[in-house]
């Protein structure tokens, strides 16, 4: 018998599937989110444990987390994404003392405590200047793909001053910089250190290292740089930052 994890996330739903005894990842997956959360979620575990040779009867247990995690139903509980990503960051990094997770539509510091609890937590939910969506819009005003901002932003030489704090307004001032003949490069590079200044702003002066960068942005080239040097403090990047939630649902289903 194996647990899962579901993170129905407002970008994407991952799905994770956990040996319960050893605690081994046995396969996982991320999709695109849509409408049909739930019939997503059904489809990519379905198709994860058909890579397995399994069936829906070999699942022992399923927990939800994330956006959507109501709107799932083969989960048997929903867990908040705080606890989840606690679970799953400390699974990868026992040391980890502070986590930023930022994904589509929010970003969010934790605090952990010595015994991998968390202590407080704040979140950015109501503006997409500290989220994904910033550079979801910026790679459209840019005519790229959003994969590709890494690699512009290894190719700054000085990143652009960005100084609005709201996305609508920001694009404006991107566009205004563009027509001024400002480096697609420093532009990228500007975004991301303006997001990274959000998400400080958001933290204060209490930053406990080790510093664990999670979500999907995590994965963009540049970003954990700029984390870092507006901390002030090293950030490191989890393995697989996308699924850390999905992995600690699925290890709460294995308690």
């Amino acid at each position: 018998m194996i647990c899962a994890g579901i993170d129905a996330g407002s970008r994407t739903v991952k799905v994770v599937l956990l040996d319960p005894e050893t605690r081994e990842v046995l396969s996982a997956g991320v999709e695109d989110q849509g409408i049909q959360q739930d019939l997503l979620a059904r489809q990519l575990l379905d198709k994860l444990l058909a890579q397995r040779g399994l069936g829906r009867g070999d699942v022992r247990r399923a927990v939800a987390t994330g956006y959507g995690r109501r709107l799932v139903e083969i989960a048997q509980e929903t867990i908040t994404e705080i606890t989840c990503q606690a679970h799953g960051v400390r699974h990868r990094v026992p040391a980890a003392a502070t986590i930023i997770d930022i994904g589509g539509q929010d970003s969010k510091l934790l605090r952990l405590g010595e015994d991998g609890g968390v202590r407080d937590f704040v979140m950015n939910d109501r503006c997409a200047a500290g989220t994904g969506r910033f550079l979801e819009v910026l790679a459209a005003r840019l005519a790229v793909p959003l994969g590709s901002l890494g690699d512009l932003t290894r190719r700054s030489s000085l990143p652009a001053m960005i100084s609005s704090m709201c996305v609508v307004f920001a694009e404006t001032e991107i566009v205004g910089l563009l027509a001024s003949g400002a480096e697609a490069a420093d532009i990228v590079a500007g975004v991301q250190a303006a997001i990274a200044a959000r998400v400080a702003a958001m933290a204060g002066r209490n930053v406990a290292s080790p510093v664990v960068f999670t979500g999907g942005v995590a994965l963009v080239p540049g970003m954990d740089a700029a984390l870092a040097a507006a901390l002030g403090c090293p950030v490191t990047v989890a393995p697989d930052p996308q699924l850390t939630g999905a992995l600690g649902a699925a290890l709460l289903a294995a308690q």
